[in-house]
This record gives C-alpha cells, structure tokens and sequence, in this order.
C-alpha cells in the first residue's frame, strides 16, 4: 500500500487567524513520523488536514500520490486515533473492531476472522467478549488502534492517544505502538507534546513552533545538531550563552560571552569574528569537580540538586551570576561514597567543546523566511 503522504505550500486560516504557516513536507510510505511543539503550534491542525477533518485554505494534500485536498474524511484511506479514544463504551471488543468494517458492509464472519487476527496483533487474543468498560487503560489503547486498522488505513493518525496514561504504562505502550508500526508496516502520523514519545518511536520528528516547521530530523539529529533556536531549547535541555565571535578555527568557534574564560563550541553554520551567536551546552556536558580543582575553568556555587534516580540535576551560579544546569553521576550508597555536591558548596566545572553547538544569532538559529520550506529541504 502506498501511504506516502504530500504537502505541499499548506495553509490554514480562521478569520484573521494563521494557524499554518504555507508548509511543504513530505512522510515516507511506512514511516513513523511525529509532528512535536506545544500546545498551540499548529500540529493538530496539520493532522485535521491530512484527515480531512479541515480543508487548507491554500495548498494541496496528497496520499499515495492521489490529490486529496478536497476528498470527504470517509473517503480517504486514512484512520484515527484521538486523545480520548472514542470507544464503544456499551459495546464488546469486538463490536467496537467490527465496526467500521459493519459500516462497510463486510459479512459477520469475515468481519470476526479480522478482529481476531489484530486482537493477537495488539496482543489481547481471547478478549473480543469483554465490556470495553472492564478494560485497563493500555488495553483499551490497543483495542483502539486494532480498530483503526480493522478498516485497512494506508495512514494511521494518532492525535496524543498516550496523554491520559500513566508515566509506566505511556513507556510500555510506546514500545507497542512502534512495534505494530513495524509488524504492519503502516505509515504512523503521531501528534505529541512529549519529546520522549517522539525521540523513542519516530523515524523522524518535525518540530512545530508557531504554525511553522523549525526542523525535520530522525530523533539523534535533532538533538545533537538543533538549526534553531527553538528546537535547541525545545528538544531536551540546553544551557544558552549568548555572546560574540571572537575567532574561527576549522568550524570550531571561540565566542565571548561576558565570563573569564573564552567559550569554545561547534559551529552549525558559517560564523565570522564579530558576528553574534549562541553556544549550546547539554546538562550531561559538564564535568562539575571541586572547589580545588584549578584544571576547570569556571567557577560557581551549588543552588539547587535534583534527585532524578540515576544522576543529580545540580543548578549551578557561576561567579558571573549565571545560572546553568548540569547532570552530574548519583554515587550509591554501597559504594560508601558520600556525595560532595552540596546545595551552597564551592564547585568547578568544565565542558567538552566538541559536543556542544553554535549557532548565529542571540535570540534565533533561523529566519523566519527560511523556517516555513525548512522540511521540503530535510
């Protein structure tokens, strides 16, 4: 089947309104692709238009090569899952599966053999005579998705459907979702918020900010190599010093940003000695030593520690007033050592150069003329 899906110059107004920016993007058949951004970005409206729920204001949306722009939602070859997941809440499993294939006309037995086959497909086989009421919150997860693909979608559209789970079990079912990805070879449309749905399942990730795509990336390059500002600060954590180039050396830049020591980063762009850029440092890029440690070149005093399980979250101000945030090893108690990095204690630390980025521009990695084709060219 194929489930490529085209968009191309897309946009969507109410009113005055611009909730898409004009958009070209194009999914791969059989690929997991998430669109990420906060609420508000723009990324549900871009699914509402694949589905047919909303028709682009300008623009064209293809499927399979197929023009379907102005194609009725019940004509498309396309299925959805929502955020509530608008299960049959009276009915069984297997009503709620056989639904759409009712719908169609398809005859009781064929319509049994199918959701049987996807009840062992979403691992639930046995269950097609239980209230849909008397399952767990995962299950109903599944049964939701085996009746989106009952009707045979070449496009899967999921609008945030792990939002109302808990921690534990939104993990477990992400490692479900992408493996009947894999077993149907579907193409997966996925709308999230959480940039841990996205990064773990996706093959790739367009982040969303503002009604425009910043970036379209697989979920390493996204976080190593961030073109904007926004997705630098939005796809995990980032420490920003903002600053001016002071010199270039084989892409590596020495930057100026009001501290003792210069800063030293990767460039991600052409950068020129007086340009203005950022340099982008990942919390678990700092090694944070003591107080006596003269080998690292910046000082500072422990205001905060976070105990997140396997390492520490420590805020740390440097003598300059600012704070950064690093993740810092959590030593075991059978190891008998006792943590040194005390909230109000003098500390040092240091960063490797090659693992961090910089990019031009103290307050944006990108223009705005620039951000609205950035996927055609991905």
């Amino acid at each position: 089947m194929d489930g490529r899906v085209n968009l191309s110059q897309v946009a969507m107004r109410f009113g005055d309104f611009t909730a898409i920016q004009p958009t070209s993007l194009e999914i791969a058949s059989g690929e997991f692709f998430s669109f990420l951004g906060p609420s508000g970005c723009g990324k549900t409206t871009l699914l509402n238009m694949i589905s047919g729920f909303l028709t682009p204001s300008e623009g064209l949306v293809a499927i399979g090569g197929v023009d379907m722009t102005r194609v009725p939602v019940n004509r498309r070859p396309t299925a959805m899952i929502f955020q509530n997941l608008a299960l049959f809440p009276l009915m069984s499993v297997y009503r709620n599966i056989e639904f759409g294939l009712e719908v169609r006309g398809v005859d009781r037995k064929k319509r049994r053999e199918k959701a049987d086959e996807l009840l062992d497909l979403v691992a639930l086989g046995g269950s097609g005579d239980k209230p849909v009421a008397e399952l767990s919150g995962g299950q109903k997860q599944r049964i939701a998705i085996a009746r989106a693909l009952a009707v045979e979608p070449r496009v899967l559209l999921l609008d945030e459907p792990l939002s109302a789970l808990d921690l534990k079990l939104r993990q477990h079912m992400r490692t479900e979702l992408k493996a009947i990805q894999r077993k149907t070879g579907i193409t997966f449309i996925y709308i999230t918020h959480d940039q841990g749905e996205a990064l773990t399942m996706s093959d790739r990730v367009a982040v969303m900010c503002d009604g425009r795509i910043q970036q379209v990336a697989d979920p390493m390059t996204l976080y190593r190599q961030p073109r904007t500002d926004f997705v630098a600060g939005f796809v995990g954590e980032n420490n920003r010093f903002p600053g001016r180039v002071t010199a270039v050396d084989g892409g590596m830049v020495t930057l100026d940003a009001g501290l003792p020591a210069p800063l030293r980063g990767a460039a991600a762009s052409p950068l020129e000695p007086g340009d203005e850029a950022t340099l982008y440092v990942r919390p678990e890029q700092w090694r944070v030593g003591s107080a006596s440690d003269s080998s690292l070149p910046f000082g500072g005093v422990i205001q905060a520690e976070h105990f997140e399980g396997a390492w520490l979250t420590l805020e740390i101000a440097l003598e300059q007033g600012r704070t950064v945030r690093a993740h810092v090893p959590q030593a075991l108690e059978s190891d008998g050592v006792e943590s040194s990095f005390k909230v109000g204690s003098a500390c040092r630390l240091d960063y490797s150069p090659r693992g961090t980025l910089v990019l031009p521009g103290v307050e944006r990695g990108q223009s705005d003329e620039e951000g609205a084709d950035v996927a055609a060219t991905a």
